[in-house]
């Protein structure tokens, strides 16, 4: 990834296109696809490819841990991060006059879950100020009551990365709410920091570059007994198959509770190797290779005629940034047409910046941005 040889090896569509939207979807080494082929030769075995399936089963859950800095009995595996935000919400049994806390620059997985009509707590908005969330705007919104606060280590919606351990110390002074951190954005590109939050949860996707069909759980120890999922299955139940199981089900504590069924092994087998891919270079050298292109993309950004929406705090930056414009669709057809790809919604443009990007895909967005606003 880091050296041309290996990306033009591991990542042959890169060479016909510059490619900046590693937010959205992250591009998977060959070895993801080797991964999935191995999964079928497995499972052609039947039965007896299920030792396998759940050798990688405990790899991913090893690799992502190391991620994480948690332990591996801290993790588990879901299908996706809104299935986790569902099953946290079942965990948590509000009830009328417990609040909860979301912010306006999260994507909705985080966020819908407390917003049904049938929601009992009394939900608080976390408003961003010139598209950073500060520590005192959420003071205020802290209270004995508050039982749950989600936001996003990085924001999917302009790149704004979060210091994590003033957030929890002060949360922890204030009130005794679970925090739950969605780490998706982040996490495989920048080096996470240790901070005890209650909760972890990520998607697979993206900078992890592997598959659809994952979503990493992670609840570290101190926080294991104040987690239980009253959700039916058998993967994530103790006595599934005991005989008082018609009676009542004992659901796993912790993590473990949150993979309610059968895990699925195509998409473990490829995220353990996408997985092991970012392990083997290393996130601290992923993000010391690719955060001066960041930096070169952020300064080049703010010489333009465009509304640049990510802070300038470079101890904030990751690896996305985003901008607005009135033209934004136009300016897009312009660079698709040139084969340049980033994100565009609703008038706002995200690019995303992997360690499998050059200083020549940089210059490339600019040259083309340049064109584009010189015709709209």
């Amino acid at each position: 990834m880091l050296d041309d040889k290996t990306l033009a090896a591991q990542f042959p569509t890169l060479s016909s296109m510059t490619y900046l939207n590693t937010a959205a979807e992250g591009i998977p080494p060959l070895l993801v696809g080797q991964a999935l082929q191995e999964y079928f030769h497995d499972h052609q075995l039947g039965m007896a490819g299920r030792d396998a399936h759940f050798a990688k089963h405990l790899l991913l859950r090893q690799r992502a841990a190391n991620l994480l800095h948690v332990d591996t009995d801290d993790v588990a595996i879901c299908s996706c991060t809104s299935e986790s935000m569902n099953l946290v919400r079942m965990a948590l049994r509000l009830k009328e006059g417990d609040e909860v806390i979301i912010n306006d620059l999260e994507f909705p997985s985080s966020v819908t879950p407390w917003l049904p009509p049938n929601s009992p707590a009394t939900i608080k908005l976390w408003k961003a100020r010139d598209g950073a969330l500060r520590l005192d705007d959420l003071l205020p919104l802290l209270s004995p009551r508050t039982r749950f606060i989600a936001f996003s280590w990085v924001s999917f919606y302009n790149g704004y990365r979060q210091h994590l351990k003033p957030i929890v110390d002060a949360v922890r002074k204030h009130s005794p709410a679970l925090i739950a951190v969605d780490v998706t954005q982040g996490l495989g590109r920048v080096p996470i920091e240790d901070a005890p939050v209650d909760l972890f949860v990520s998607s697979t996707h993206k900078w992890l570059v592997s598959t659809h069909g994952g979503g990493i759980v992670a609840i570290p120890k101190a926080s294991r007994d104040r987690w239980s999922v009253p959700a039916g299955g058998w993967f994530n139940i103790t006595n599934a198959f005991d005989a008082d199981r018609f009676q009542h089900a004992l659901v796993k504590p912790g993590a473990a509770g949150f993979s309610v069924g059968m895990p699925n092994f195509p998409a473990i087998y490829a995220i353990a190797a996408g997985a092991g891919y970012i392990s083997d270079i290393g996130v601290e050298s992923i993000d010391k290779f690719a955060r001066p292109l960041v930096q070169q993309a952020h300064a080049e950004l703010r010489k333009l005629p465009l509304e640049v929406i990510t802070p300038d705090d470079p101890s904030t930056l990751s690896g996305i940034l985003a901008f607005r414009h009135p033209a934004a669709e136009k300016i897009n057809q312009h660079l698709v047409k040139n084969n340049v790809h980033l994100m565009c919604q609703a008038g706002r443009m995200r690019i995303s910046i992997h360690g499998y990007n050059r200083p020549k895909d940089i210059q490339t967005l600019i040259t083309h941005l340049r064109e584009a606003l010189n015709h709209v």
